[in-house]
């Protein structure tokens, strides 16, 4: 492949990008998408950014219902 990856390589980016635009899109929190690319979730959520994907994603009402409920 022009990518330069082995199968295994290209099937583990496949899952990265599958829970990045699942979790993008909200069909996924930040857990759920976690298990798609097979990582914990503190490891998926620090490679959102060599993705340009922002891992901080509550809207301004998200967060005033969390602040509400902490």
């Amino acid at each position: 492949l022009a990518l330069n990856m082995s199968p295994a390589e290209l099937n583990k980016e496949i899952q990265m990008v599958l829970a990045i635009k699942l979790f993008e899109l909200k069909r996924l929190s930040a857990g759920g998408a976690a298990l798609v690319a097979g990582l914990p979730k503190p490891v998926f959520l620090s490679r959102l950014s060599l993705y340009g994907i922002d891992s901080f994603q509550f809207s301004k009402e998200e967060l005033i219902s969390d602040l509400k409920n902490a």
